[in-house]
């Protein structure tokens, strides 16, 4: 981005408030990010609920802190205004599993499926997509869908799987993953169990269906971070990235909370497309106003008509 490393402030936290209102600008932030950047964000959600604050924004510069596919959504949602990605390579291995070139041709086999499309992924899907939905309300949508309707589901397999089991809906499914969500160990989730007996072990559906049995709770992040507040539980096994107890410990400082093992003795349960973004980054991105997120017209109206199908039905 840069030929030579350009000066930053002794005080980034405080740079990036005299930024942020200089830009007129709104930072909002995914759950799975850094703390330090979840503490300079103005709005800390999940896709659905950064996709409504992306929808209703005010500010002139909306700056996301999280991956291409959400920020591209921003965008989507946002025609007249910047939005800025702190690094551009920040992207999904989900969205990545579903080239569109290759779900066109899949989405051709079933001409007359409705197109349900899970919202991580790229904008060229979502133009190929009749609806999209989210972790948090997938199984709400596609209860209003007439039961003669039959149903393709992209690109995540795990979660058409457990929408599938929640509402009794048969669905064709693209066969995506999540690769932070499917490397958590069954085997290693249940030897944490009998080490932690008092903690409940809480999931997010994007994980394997042999880790979610083992759930007592199965819900979005912020689903999960809703329940281990109302919850008289005092322990919790989390099974999702990392990233969102910090504000687990926000909410509940009083309970414990006990991060899942991945299969390897690696950290593998970081997802190393959203630890791209640093505060430096985001420093520099808004000095700069760059990397933008830009994008064909056509495309983004194609693009728009199934999200705001979801905001609707949501």
């Amino acid at each position: 981005m840069f030929l030579t490393a350009p000066q930053l402030p002794t005080d980034l936290f405080s740079a990036i408030a005299d930024l942020k209102r200089e830009l007129n600008a709104v930072i909002l932030a995914h759950y799975y990010q850094d703390s330090d950047l979840q503490d300079v964000a103005d709005y800390i959600g999940d896709s659905l609920g950064l996709a409504q604050q992306a929808a209703k924004c005010q500010a002139e510069v909306i700056v996301f802190l999280g991956v291409h596919f959400m920020a591209e959504t921003a965008k989507i949602l946002n025609p007249e205004k910047q939005v800025l990605l702190p690094d551009l390579n920040a992207g999904c291995s989900l969205a990545d599993s579903c080239p569109p070139e290759a779900f066109a041709k899949f989405k051709a086999q079933y001409p007359d499926h409705l197109v349900i499309s899970y919202i991580n992924c790229s904008a060229a899907i979502k133009a190929m997509s009749d609806i999209i939905c989210t972790s948090a309300n997938a199984v709400k949508i596609v209860q209003q869908i007439p039961p003669d309707q039959p149903i393709l589901f992209a690109p995540d397999r795990n979660l058409g799987k457990y929408v599938m089991a929640q509402t009794g809906r048969e669905m064709v499914l693209w066969e995506g993953t999540c690769m932070v969500h499917e490397i958590f160990s069954e085997r290693k989730l249940i030897e944490l169990k009998h080490r932690y007996p008092q903690a409940e072990i809480i999931a997010h559906p994007e994980c394997e269906p042999n880790v979610l049995r083992h759930a007592e709770f199965i819900g979005s992040t912020t689903g999960l971070l809703q329940y281990v507040q109302k919850s008289d539980r005092r322990a919790f096994i989390v099974v999702t990235e990392p990233g969102v107890i910090h504000q687990m410990q926000k909410v509940a400082p009083d309970k414990e909370f006990i991060p899942a093992p991945p299969e390897s003795n690696c950290a593998c349960n970081l997802c190393p497309h959203m630890r791209l973004n640093t505060l430096e980054k985001l420093y520099l991105t808004m000095k700069y106003r760059r990397p933008e997120i830009t994008m064909d017209e056509e495309l983004r109206q194609k693009a728009l008509v199934p999200i705001q199908r979801m905001l609707m039905m949501s």
